[in-house]
């Protein structure tokens, strides 16, 4: 059973798991090698993306913290996942994370994976962009991250200094033009990392996602097109994209192989 924590329990129990052999990469021939099960810290698990990536990981035997709003509500989504022993669910809202707090679970991490969305929230604020610039990032650089950040967002958001193709353009401009606040919150959190996180491993994927269900196949990354694919591929390819090295300080479509 999971003991949901507060953030003072929290950051105590971090630090008595960190005494153990800590979850840290090794870099040979510039490849990552897990030398043990990594810790992913994960913003946006309750998300349709989100549940896939945390069940995934702790299938894979790695650990994961969360946070979420509702611990109930993640629970009640990853399934038999939520056993797992690997599995630290801590309460709480980007939006008014303190600094300690988000130190605590940002320090030990070997990958944060930001995959959030309010389409209603962010057609008049960007709750990333702002999530990103004061908080997370400011954490990183306090805790001196050293490890990879992924950043989930959409197939028609447009990377900076660069033009959607017309049929890009013209999808989001009519048929998903209730996402366009979504895409320009996201376009705000690319323009900052590309400008300003020149010393941090982050890479944007530019998902295309149409629904969940059973696997499609298998998603690789492009850099010229996208594949609509499914929660659950997308997650899979999350997982794999953030050990891929040439995938680091870019952005990238996903596409069926």
């Amino acid at each position: 059973m999971i003991r949901f924590l507060r953030f003072t329990e929290w950051n105590a129990l971090r630090n008595i798991e960190h005494l153990q052999l800590p979850s840290q990469h090794i870099r040979i021939n510039s490849r990552y090698q897990l030398a043990m099960p990594s810790t992913y810290l994960v913003f946006g698990a309750t998300g349709g993306t989100g549940k896939h990536f945390v069940t995934q990981a702790l299938k894979a035997g790695h650990h994961v913290r969360a946070l979420v709003r509702s611990s109930s509500k993640l629970e009640g989504l990853i399934g038999s996942a939520k056993a797992s022993t690997n599995l630290r669910i801590v309460e709480g809202n980007i939006g008014d994370v303190k600094p300690q707090e988000m130190d605590g679970l940002v320090r030990g991490s070997d990958f944060v994976v930001c995959m959030l969305g309010e389409k209603e929230v962010q057609k008049t604020t960007k709750i990333c962009a702002k999530f990103v610039k004061e908080r997370l990032v400011p954490s990183m650089r306090r805790c001196d991250f050293k490890g990879r950040f992924l950043y989930q967002a959409g197939g028609l958001t447009c990377p900076p200094g660069e033009n959607l193709s017309w049929i890009l353009w013209t999808i989001r401009n009519t048929v998903a033009r209730s996402f366009i606040g979504q895409h320009e919150d996201n376009e705000a959190v690319m323009e900052f990392l590309h400008k300003e996180c020149g010393e941090l491993e982050w890479m944007v994927h530019l998902a295309g996602i149409g629904g969940d269900g059973e696997t499609k196949g298998r998603l690789e990354k492009s850099r010229a097109k996208f594949s609509i694919g499914n929660h659950r591929d997308c997650a899979d390819y999350s997982h794999r994209v953030l050990e891929d090295d040439q995938a680091v300080r870019g952005w990238w479509f996903s596409r069926y192989v």
